[in-house]
């Protein structure tokens, strides 16, 4: 195998390898921000009229 095809198709697979990690890092940071919303969203679903009104006996 020639050494110039060799260091081409080297420098292929590795621009494909960083592009792949470069891809799968923002799937990640979008996963974690939705999972951070969800949670906040389920949060305050638990006790949705909590502080909303004062029961008092005079």
């Amino acid at each position: 195998m020639d050494i110039n095809s060799l260091s081409i198709s080297m420098s292929a697979v590795s621009l494909s390898t960083d592009v792949q990690v470069a891809m799968l890092s923002k799937s990640l940071d979008t996963l974690e921000n939705m999972g951070d919303g969800l949670t906040k969203m389920m949060e305050s679903s638990v006790y949705p009229y909590l502080g909303q009104s004062i029961d008092y006996l005079v």
